[in-house]
């Protein structure tokens, strides 16, 4: 199993928690956004034995102006984290997985992909193409046995998204998730991801739309009184 990211110290500190479990984890430190570090993540798995399923979970959000206001390096950056660094690991480890004969790929999008809301336009695109990109996909390499699954998560409170989107403003950050007892985690996300792959090959979960209880829609979300 292999766990590739940008930072290693978060690596390192999931192969460690991960080493007491069945199995071993190889942490690779990887740039979805860089062809060579990719290559060089192929020749690391490929060295290692290769692998049959991908969850791709790397992506994020930049900024919440208007579509009128919003930074073209925004959305530059959001759709190549998003959308091409998909689409790069997808086609570098397709002929692996193809080759496997039952392989799988989990793309994590949002629920920011399939609605569009005021502030979000960037996101909502970024987000938008990597879906459809996940529905092409799925039904492109139904005819090699590979499972397309895509999760699609609505507010997960994490330490690090909604402060990067606001640009390190620990304030505005905060108001995102402000009234909301239970949002969703990101042990939630990763324990919806889990079960999903772990499903017997032939049963494929096209679509896992989660939110929390208190988001009964994109646009309604219940906020507890303080």
């Amino acid at each position: 199993m292999f766990a590739a990211g940008r930072r290693k110290e978060n690596l390192e500190s999931l192969s460690s928690d991960c080493a007491e479990g069945p199995g071993s984890l190889i942490p690779v430190v990887t740039d979805v956004t860089d062809d060579a570090s990719i290559s060089e993540l192929f020749a690391t798995v490929q060295e290692k034995g290769g692998i049959d399923t991908i969850l791709n979970i790397a992506g994020g959000a930049m900024g919440a102006e208007s579509v009128a206001d919003a930074q073209i390096s925004d959305w530059q950056w959001m759709i190549e984290t998003n959308v091409m660094g998909s689409l790069r690991i997808i086609q570098t480890f397709l002929p692996m997985l193809r080759d496997h004969g039952a392989g799988t790929i989990l793309n994590l999008t949002s629920t920011a992909g399939t609605v569009a809301y005021e502030g979000g336009g960037g996101y909502n695109a970024a987000k938008f193409g990597q879906h459809a990109l996940t529905g092409a996909l799925r039904l492109e390499e139904a005819e090699h046995n590979i499972r397309v699954v895509e999760v699609l998560p609505g507010l997960v409170k994490t330490e690090e998204f909604a402060l990067n989107r606001m640009r390190g403003d620990a304030s505005k950050a905060e108001n995102v998730y402000a009234g909301v007892s239970k949002p969703l985690t990101a042990e939630d996300v990763a324990e919806v991801c889990a079960y999903a792959v772990n499903l017997p090959h032939h049963i494929n979960l096209d679509q896992i739309v989660m939110r929390p209880v208190k988001q009964a829609a994109q646009h309604k979300l219940i906020r507890d009184t303080e």
